[in-house]
């Protein structure tokens, strides 16, 4: 069952004026269509500038939407409006990458935690201190914690407060935007198994956005390869790492030699990721690719399913 469904969505920004008057457009996210089923860890991959961000903040609603529909259990959001915009931020929160510019730091945590349950709920003071206390303890916190302010706590911590506060309406989705990136090593492991077991306990929807393939293979349940703002290749984690079908999702996979079960099928990408701003035609990524042929320069490649879950966008198995 679906969760949440994109359809055809685009990202378009325009820049401030130049000398000349002229303005110019970044193409962020370009045509997506992605469902994320209840239940299961999406992970988002690719390399950073592919809009990988630009996506989440798209489904939060953070950003303008230049056309596409998010369709949230069969409604469109994108049509919501207060009260149902208010309703659609109880089912679905987001944990950024760096907890520390995400939490106020006026604020103390007890009441960071607590003004999402006093604006959205009626629960009295003694109901969300319960409620707040219950929801630190999932989190590896407790009670000593509510009467500090944020730079009072490792970056580690911070991603534990930053996490409860998202749990703190209950949501049924939970978008992760590189919580671990900004976290030392040792305390990334922490965190990712913290995920999972909220995952379980809350029977939570992630979307995961990752860089890092180590993570995406340890956490997810799927995963979708992003490039210049288009879904290259979807499929089950296993399918993707045992079977990657893109050649971008080989070159991302051969850069970390430890996770590619494929060591003849390396490929090295040259070259960096083209400025949105000015898109290749074609299929976006041929002026990387090794495999490239005259027909990628101008068609836009039509998917290819090799299962009922794995399907990727690539001239090669045309």
């Amino acid at each position: 069952m679906n969760i949440l469904e994109i359809k055809n969505l685009n990202v378009v920004y325009e820049t401030k004026k130049n000398a000349f008057g002229a303005t110019q457009k970044v193409y962020a996210v370009n045509g997506i269509n992605l469902e994320i089923k209840k239940g299961e860890i999406l992970a988002i991959a690719g390399e950073s500038g592919c809009g990988k961000s630009t996506l989440a903040k798209a489904l939060m609603k953070l950003v303008d939407i230049s056309s596409g529909e998010i369709i949230l259990e069969g409604t469109n959001i994108l049509n919501f409006k207060d009260k149902e915009l208010k309703d659609f931020y109880k089912k679905i929160q987001m944990i950024f990458q760096n907890p520390y510019s995400s939490l106020n730091p006026k604020m103390k945590i007890g009441q960071i935690l607590a003004e999402p349950l006093e604006i959205n709920t009626k629960l009295t003071k003694k109901e969300i201190k319960k409620h707040i206390l219950e929801t630190l303890e999932k989190v590896g916190l407790d009670e000593s914690c509510l009467n500090n302010y944020p730079h009072e706590f490792s970056g580690g911590q911070r991603q534990r407060i930053a996490i409860a506060r998202a749990l703190m309406l209950n949501p049924e989705i939970i978008l992760a935007d590189e919580p671990v990136s900004a976290l030392d090593v040792s305390i990334q492991a922490q965190i990712i198994n913290l995920l999972k077991q909220l995952k379980q306990d809350y029977n939570l929807t992630f979307l995961f956005i990752s860089h890092d393939l180590g993570v995406i293979k340890y956490l997810s349940d799927r995963v979708a390869v992003m490039y210049l703002g288009e879904i290259v290749e979807t499929g089950q984690t296993e399918e993707i790492f045992n079977d990657p079908k893109h050649p971008y999702t080989r070159a991302l996979l051969s850069a970390v030699p430890e996770l590619n079960s494929k060591t003849t099928d390396l490929i090295e990408l040259t070259g960096e990721l083209p400025s949105p701003e000015n898109l290749p035609m074609g299929c976006k990524f041929h002026t990387r690719c090794p495999f490239v042929m005259s027909v990628c320069q101008t068609d836009i490649p039509n998917s290819t399913n090799f299962s009922n879950t794995h399907k990727c966008h690539c001239h090669l198995y045309k």
